[in-house]
This record gives structure tokens, sequence and C-alpha cells, in this order.
């Protein structure tokens, strides 16, 4: 395997793919395409965040940018830091939902948004021609500490006209929540004591990086929660991955509702609340499709990519966006995935409407969602996108992003993953056999 380098971020596993040495050098071509001011630096718990969080500081202090280290905290508690401190950018030490032998750098701009593909190329360009600016010792940046970074985060969440604490801790709400050990261990707990909930059983909410499950919030890894919340009576559940920018829910029967369906209860709560459009990625679910029209709204879909569902949602003035990973992203707070602010997005809309979330669920359309991927290995993955593209020729095809392929019972998607050496293939269909028909049927086309 070898180092992946994207506008997703700089990730590997640490100690083969990812060293202290290119972590110096892409951290330190960062701070030479900012040229100076102050960056701000936060990790998620993993065991070699420490190590890398050092490494980068020392680096960025090279290039002549102040730091400012924040610790164990969620990414969008970074980007909230962005803002907060109007920062020349941030820089998020975490793999996200990878295992823990991986990690990674997250670049965000001044404004605390992941880089743009120009912004990107260019950063990487400087990397790979070693064109680092090293300062002299006398404009050695200096290093700050800010440990009040994730209270402004909450009391942000608060402050939006449409969180009522009020109503939210009059609705009696049990939950239980399991941070896999990651950087929203501390963080969530808080936030959910402030919304006023009455009881909080936590799961795996030590911020160690020692993941006791396979940190990626899916259904087979997410056993564990779904058991306790029916025995303990819990009225919901919240899992987030490790650096807490996505969000699943399971319900008071312990059914895990499908991170799709974290993005659609926000939509429909935001469209509730303001009249607009939404934006969303390819690979989503058609449920957001139809939220926005019950609304009489339109449904913009861009490629897989925060960046590129901020961009659009920039584009077109988008009141809500996402991904259908259990990315909300609500621009009222700022522009990144948030699984804080899904948090009090979705209990303030079952405090409102009254209902258990598998009550909210039942009312939404039925789709199921299947997802796989496929090794790359000895696979060239443009030629594999370029084979299938060409034998679906005369399908409704979409090759924004790889290649998506719609049919009237549902669609497929293939592309390249920003973060894995693997092709994705996700499929949706309204039963479980169709969206495996769908699977099967571009999968035939893959060389073996």
């Amino acid at each position: 395997m070898t180092l992946m380098v994207s506008i997703s971020g700089i990730r590997g596993v640490f100690g083969s793919d990812l060293t202290p040495g290119n972590l110096t050098l892409y951290a330190s071509a960062f701070g030479t395409w900012l040229k100076g001011g102050t960056v701000v630096v936060g990790r998620d718990s993993r065991v070699t965040g420490e190590l890398c969080e050092r490494v980068v500081t020392a680096a960025l202090q090279s290039t002549g940018c102040d730091v400012i280290n924040l610790g164990i905290v969620p990414t969008p508690t970074v980007a909230m830091g962005v803002l907060k401190h109007r920062a020349a950018g941030g820089i998020i030490i975490s793999a996200s939902h990878n295992p823990a032998e991986w990690n990674a750098l997250k670049l965000l701009n001044h404004k605390s948004e992941f880089l743009d593909n120009d912004q990107g190329d260019e950063m990487i360009n400087i990397a790979r021609n070693h064109r680092i600016h090293n300062c002299d010792y006398r404009a050695i940046g200096k290093v700050y500490r800010d440990e009040t970074v994730v209270e402004a985060h909450i009391n942000a969440i608060l402050n939006l006209p449409y969180i009522n604490r009020e109503q939210i801790a009059s609705a009696d709400f049990n939950v239980m929540l399991d941070c896999v050990n990651g950087a929203g261990s501390h963080a969530i707990p808080r936030l959910l004591e402030r919304l006023g909930v009455r009881q909080i059983t936590k799961i795996h909410c030590v911020p160690d990086g020692l993941f006791p499950h396979n940190p990626e919030p899916l259904p087979e890894h997410l056993g564990e929660i779904c058991e306790r919340i029916v025995q303990d009576g819990s009225d919901i559940g919240f899992v987030t991955d490790p650096d807490a920018d996505r969000l699943a829910i399971v319900d008071e029967h312990g059914k895990l509702l499908g991170e799709e369906y974290t993005q659609a209860i926000a939509f429909d709560f935001m469209l509730k609340k303001k009249a607009g459009p939404v934006a969303t990625n390819l690979s989503s679910s058609r449920v957001t499709d139809d939220i926005a029209r019950k609304y009489d709204q339109t449904c913009h879909r861009t490629a897989v990519g925060e960046i590129h569902v901020v961009k659009e949602m920039q584009r077109v003035g988008a009141v809500i966006g996402g991904e259908g990973n259990g990315g909300v992203i609500n621009p009222d707070l700022h522009y990144g995935r948030d699984a804080l602010v899904g948090i009090a997005m979705v209990l303030q809309y079952l405090a409102e409407e009254r209902k258990t979330p598998s009550q909210v669920r039942a009312e939404m359309p039925d789709y199921v969602i299947q997802k796989s991927k496929v090794l790359l290995e000895n696979l060239d993955a443009d030629a594999v996108l370029r084979t299938v593209a060409e034998t679906c020729v005369n399908q409704d095809i979409n090759t924004t992003d790889g290649v998506k392929i719609d049919f009237p019972e549902g669609w497929v998607h293939l592309r390249k993953s920003n973060t894995e050496p693997i092709i994705r293939i996700y499929s949706e269909a309204q039963t479980s056999e169709k969206a495996e028909e769908l699977t099967s049927f571009v999968k035939k086309m893959i060389p073996s």
C-alpha cells in the first residue's frame, strides 16, 4: 500500500505509508502554501495522534506559522476553531473511519472548508517539488493552546434559533452514546448535558484510540449498542466515527436507521424551518430527493467528497446539505459535516414532533442501500470505470464521479475511493434483493 494523497487528505498506515518524514513534508508544504499566519491543529484519539501532532506543529512553526493546538477534539470543532481564531487554515489529524493503524492530515482553508481541487493541487505540488519555505530562527512560529473551543462549538449550536434547550429537556430523553473511544467521547456527552438530556448512557467514550469495534458506523459493526438499547430502555442511540463528523442513529427498538436516514431527518427538519434547495452527493439515497420534493424544493447532486457538496451548497444557496454516510452540513453553523449539530437537530425534531425515532423512520420512504468494494490490487481503476461506462452507454449514466447508472427501480454507483485503494460500489433499491441484483450486474463487468 502507498500513501494516499488527495483533497480528502494525506492518509496512510502509520509507520509504513505515513511517516514522520512525509508528515513533515506535507505539513511544511501546507504552511508554505498559507504563507504564514495562524494554523489551528486538532486531532482524534488515535494512539499515533500525539506523535503526529508534535511533528506537524514543529513543521508548521518552521514555515513561520503560529499554531493553536486544540488537542483531542471532533473534526467539526477544528473547523469552528478556524472561524473562532480567524486563522489562515487548520489541520485535522485523523483518518476518520479508517482502522486504528491509519492516520491522516485533513486540511482546512481560512474559511474552515476543506481544500478544493485547485487549492489541493497547489499544496501538493509544493510538497512534490520540495518548494518548502523554511524561515530563519527569528521568525519561527509560536505555539498556543485553546481548551475553550469545544464549549464555543456547543454554545454556537445552542444559539441556533431553532434549537430550543427547554423543549428538548422537557422531552425527557434517555440517550445511549457510542463514540468508539474517539474524539467525540467528551464533547458529545457535554453537548447532551447542555441540551438538557435526562439520562446519558455512555459506551466506548474513553478517548484512548483503542477502537472496540470497526470504527466505521455501519450495521455490521454496531450490534452492541443495538442490543444495549433494548436492554436499558433507551429512547435513542447515537454513534459517531472516530473524528465525530459522521452520525448514525439507533431507534428505541435497537434498530439502526442507517446513515442515509440521518441526513434525511436533518433535511426534513430544516425544510420545515426554511425554504430552499438542498445538496448531497451522487452516492446518497433517493430519500433526499423525496424529502426535497415534499417541500417543493430541488435536491442537487455532486461528486462524492465534502468540499464538492459544500461548493454546490454555496452555488445554489442550499439551506442544508450532507452526505449519505451520516454527514450533516448545516451552513448556519459552518460548512462542514458535524455530528454534534446533527444530534441537536435530531433531538429537536423528535421533541417538536413528539414522535419516537421508529415512528419518524416509518413515515419516510423505504430504500435499501448496499455498500461493497473491490480491492484494486492488480486492477486499473480507470480502465474498470471506462469498461462499465461503455457497456452501459445506453442507460441513464452520470460520469461526474466514477459511473452512476440510474434505473427506474434503483441505481448503482462505482467510484474510486478518496481514502482507500478500492473501488466503492453502492447500489440502492426498495428491496435488498434488488439492490444486490444491481451490484451483481456491475460486478460481472469487473475482471476477477
